[in-house]
């Protein structure tokens, strides 16, 4: 019998994003779905969720707010403005603000709907219950993340770039992490690439656009997983009025088990 991790341990890590604080949440609450955020006004919400629809290997979907709400199913108790360590807060799809309570940038816009996107992070402690290690986790750093060459299919007036994440793996290890991940594609599912970093135009793995480099030893592979930063490319590219994301790597500890996701 599977025993499902403890609920106090999700609701704990909101708890202390909420006291202030501020750090990249994988490995955080091992066992709990993690979520990517974008809130946006609802004259463009409409475009976002075709957006989605349209791109479900970076932008799954997995709950969607009535306007204005700032409360969601996946934990019913968490206050969606406060309780993910960094936000940014985009105006005119520029970067305007980094910070760790969204309540008074929220209150600007008393009708955004927010959507709570799958994160690869769900699939990483499978991974390394397999005896894989991941390497952001083990230094302790934030995971890498490449704006790519690939084009994702417009919606409406939102248009951009899809965004990966990286983990290097053992050359031996690479079908079984495509195998473990593939078992969850609402939360990004199996790799959409692996090697060959150019073929996405990623020319220096050492320099991603979000997150922090991890090494790629020798004998070990990049393996690039779909991200779901992907929609703050869009926004950087489509330029919408106002929008709040979570920071890449900074994100919402649902409480629900991972497993939850599983075919």
């Amino acid at each position: 019998m599977t025993l499902l991790p403890d609920p106090a341990q999700s609701a704990a890590a909101r708890l202390s994003f909420r006291q202030g604080l501020a750090v990249p949440t994988a490995g955080i609450a091992p066992g709990f779905t993690q979520c990517n955020m974008i809130s946006l006004p609802k004259d463009w919400a409409w475009d976002f969720l075709l957006y989605a629809q349209r791109n479900p290997k970076p932008c799954p979907v997995l709950d969607v707010t009535d306007p204005g709400s700032h409360r969601t199913a996946l934990a019913p108790q968490a206050d969606l403005r406060t309780d993910i360590p960094r936000y940014r807060v985009w105006r005119d799809g520029v970067l305007a603000e980094e910070t760790g309570d969204a309540t008074e940038a929220w209150a600007e816009h008393p009708d955004l709907v927010t959507f709570l996107i799958g994160c690869s992070f769900t699939f990483e402690t499978p991974l390394q219950q397999a005896g894989i290690e991941v390497r952001h986790i083990a230094h302790g750093c934030n995971v890498p993340m490449y704006l790519t060459n690939r084009p994702c299919r417009p919606a409406g007036r939102l248009h951009g770039q899809m965004v990966v994440s990286m983990r290097p793996l053992p050359a031996d290890r690479v079908s079984e992490a495509v195998i473990i991940s593939g078992r969850t594609p609402a939360v990004h599912g199996a790799p959409v690439h692996i090697g060959q970093p150019e073929a996405l135009g990623i020319a220096d793995l050492s320099r991603p656009d979000f997150g922090d480099p991890v090494p790629v030893r020798e004998g070990e592979v990049p393996v690039f997983w779909a991200c779901g930063v992907t929609p703050q490319a869009a926004v950087m590219a489509s330029k919408p009025p106002f929008a709040i994301t979570h920071a890449p790597g900074y994100m919402f500890v649902t409480d629900i088990p991972d497993t939850y996701w599983q075919v």
